[in-house]
């Protein structure tokens, strides 16, 4: 590897409340989630990190154990996900901006987006007359967005970096944040740089996977070193309370297996409660035991069986057809995690289709799977496929028996 180190360090206090942590899950060592390997890179070795959850008991935040450098995490390797990767993602997005729209008439007004990623977002808001600054870490990304006509600031957002947009464009009117929030190694300040460049009248509005929904459909592949923290609502509630934010609404949307939306504007007042839908579903996410060491240890155990049984029939399946290919389907980072935990490499799996020019061509991080094409499918009479983008299954279906009719799926 290159003369760049992993900075990571054990962390056992809230990145919320600076309070103590106690762990509730562990998955064993991954590499970075999002992380795809150059074939002039097989030789190199990539971080490998323990990939543990911590509690925050008092707020109910959700984090990882180990935080690792965030320049690294997108700069190390060419960051190679795409906001615009598949028509389920563009439809999600366009609707989204849609819903901004309608809701708030944004027009000839700043809009700045956290997490610009290629610009396929702030590319709609463009169409209002709006000035639209987007945020990004990741270099290759960058120049995606620039290239699509998106003015962008190549760096991490935090309070300084939210200062320095301040002071060269003023104060935004709507400021959104997908996929982003949950991936800063220090939330508040993240939040506190969102007050400071927010108008007074404006509108913050976040999307992270629901941590709730992860727990309740056991889909733990969302768990990945660039997600520092795993929200509710009542984490969430708690954090925007600290930078003079509150939430006037959210809703649970189906991107990524279930996310939460987080509508939030300035003006916290300590005396006003609430609303009430807020409290109501607080109340939903203890009795569901979201905040509860316990029942942690009994999700695992779940976790562990669940894995274990998939194994044997994946091993037995193979011993069945020694001769027929087994390809996995969706380079995506939930896919890492999926492979790493359940110890599928590339002498399991011969290889990981996706849609990406980004990833294809490439290899998955530490188990070293090669990246290719759908088209694969069709050199195969007998070919099995295991679905990894479980979250968007039934449209790979349609694309994939297109390709081969004769395709046998796996379920994860």
């Amino acid at each position: 590897m290159d003369t760049r180190t992993t900075k990571n360090l054990l962390n056992k206090q809230s990145l919320i409340t600076g309070e103590p942590v106690v762990k509730i899950l562990d998955f064993g060592m991954h590499p970075y989630a999002d992380t795809f390997v150059g074939e002039d890179q097989l030789s190199l070795t990539e971080p490998v990190l323990p990939l543990q959850c911590y509690l925050d008991e008092g707020i109910g935040l959700i984090q990882l154990g180990y935080l690792t450098d965030d320049y690294e995490r997108y700069n190390l390797y060419a960051y190679s996900y795409t906001s615009s990767n598949s028509r389920f993602a563009r439809d999600h997005w366009d609707a989204y901006y849609a819903t901004m729209k309608e809701k708030f008439n944004v027009e000839n007004n700043l809009v700045i987006e956290i997490g610009s990623n290629d610009g396929y977002l702030a590319k709609q808001f463009l169409k209002d007359t709006n000035v639209v600054v987007g945020v990004d870490p990741s270099v290759e990304m960058c120049k995606i967005a620039e290239s699509e006509g998106i003015e962008v600031f190549n760096g991490l957002f935090n309070s300084d970096s939210a200062m320095q947009l301040r002071k060269m464009h003023g104060k935004a009117k709507l400021i959104i944040a997908n996929n982003v929030f949950n991936h800063s190694n220090d939330p508040l300040d993240f939040v506190l740089g969102v007050s400071r460049l927010l108008q007074n009248d404006g509108v913050f509005v976040f999307e992270s996977p629901y941590w709730g929904d992860t727990v309740n459909s056991m889909k733990f592949d969302q768990i990945y070193h660039e997600h520092i923290t795993y929200l509710t609502v009542r984490s969430a509630f708690h954090l925007l309370v600290l930078a003079g934010l509150e939430i006037f609404d959210f809703e649970i949307v189906d991107y990524h297996g279930g996310s939460l939306r987080i509508y939030a504007r300035k003006n916290f007042n300590s005396s006003i409660p609430p609303i009430k839908k807020v409290i109501d579903f607080i109340d939903k996410e203890i009795l569901q035991g979201l905040y509860d060491v316990e029942f942690y240890k009994e999700w695992q155990l779940k976790l562990l069986a669940k894995r274990n049984k998939f194994l044997v029939d994946l091993y037995q399946l193979k011993l069945e057809n020694p001769n027929t290919p087994f390809i996995g389907i969706g380079a995506a980072a939930k896919a890492n995690t999926f492979l790493n935990y359940y110890n599928l490499d590339s002498t399991v799996l011969d290889y990981i289709t996706d849609s990406s020019p980004h990833k294809k061509g490439k290899y998955t991080p530490l188990t070293r799977i090669p990246i290719v094409g759908d088209e694969i499918f069709s050199q195969y009479d007998d070919v099995f496929a295991l679905i990894l983008s479980w979250n968007i299954s039934d449209n790979l279906k349609r694309v994939l028996l297109e390709i081969n009719p004769k395709i046998k799926f796996i379920t994860i």
